[in-house]
């Protein structure tokens, strides 16, 4: 009786591996800058899914914080796209773990500053300049962690400048407090949905988020210009190298970028870093149609 049970469960064990497996050469595990959610789930997913009979499985958070889960081993994924170029270098060399061998840049995105329409200080976004706004008492500011996410760098990094441009030392003191201020440091998944509930006054987007959603927002002056670099790359253990392949082919495609171009982020030519040898013939030749 005992060994029929183990057969059973032996049985049982295999048949889930089994299908297990089969799930895997049947999904892509897509690892994104959390600024995408809506366009990676609403948009980029669902035609890819239709395009390719593949299913999207699509995991959001700061592109360092990938990054570090990437490295410690605590998440696997095929593809990583990132919000800084940067991010991918610390995920290269055998030192890294040879996670990323070559990555592409494809779009671009500018920091804004994005207010909830129904806020008690909407008006003032509007005949006040953006810096005065956020130094009124009361006034409820979201933005990422600058460790865990380049737009949070990119936000101290904006705001620092704002202080000597508009000669006021304490800018960032009074808007923006400590770096990783509680009050204010929030994930970057998150963000848009407290703003839009009203949990939030402001906060810091990218043009992507702001002009896909409707925010209201503010461009600060070109002198203070902060922006994403959009990269992609299949990941060195990716369980689903074809998937990947096909996944990164799709986004990179004609009808890829259309579908960036319609949430609002500003498709570019692709630019390709590191080893240029190892990346999927198919996504050369993709590449080499755009331009």
């Amino acid at each position: 009786m005992i060994r029929k049970v183990m057969v059973s469960v032996a049985v049982m064990a295999g048949a889930l591996l089994s299908h297990a497996a089969v799930a895997d050469e049947n999904a892509v595990n897509v690892l994104y800058a959390g600024s995408l959610v809506n366009l990676m789930e609403r948009s980029v997913g669902p035609a890819f899914e239709k395009e390719t009979g593949l299913h999207f499985q699509g995991y959001a958070a700061g592109s360092n914080k990938i990054a570090n889960e990437i490295k410690g081993k605590l998440r696997r994924g095929d593809v990583f796209i990132s919000a800084s170029p940067k991010v991918n270098t610390g995920l290269m060399g055998a030192a890294n773990g040879d996670h990323v061998a070559w990555y592409v840049t494809f779009a671009e995105s500018p920091l804004m500053i994005g207010y909830n329409p129904r806020s008690k200080f909407a008006g003032d976004f509007k005949t006040k300049r953006w810096d005065k706004v956020l130094q009124q008492p009361g006034i409820r500011i979201g933005r990422t962690d600058p460790k865990l996410d380049p737009k949070g760098a990119f936000t101290v990094e904006m705001v620092t400048k704002a202080a000597d441009l508009y000669r006021q030392p304490d800018l960032v003191e009074k808007t923006l407090g400590a770096a990783e201020n509680p009050d204010q440091v929030l994930p970057e998944e998150t963000l848009v949905g407290r703003l839009q509930s009203g949990q939030l006054d402001a906060g810091f987007f990218y043009s992507t988020e702001t002009s896909d959603l409707k925010i209201p927002s503010i461009r600060p002056a070109p002198e203070l210009q902060a922006k994403a670099s959009y990269t992609l790359t299949i990941l060195g253990d990716a369980p689903n190298s074809a998937g990947a392949t096909r996944f990164v082919d799709f986004l990179l495609s004609q009808k890829g970028r259309e579908l960036l171009k319609e949430h609002g982020v500003d498709v570019i030519k692709p630019a390709i870093t590191g080893n240029a040898q190892a990346m999927p013939p198919s996504l050369q030749a993709v590449i080499d149609a755009t331009r």
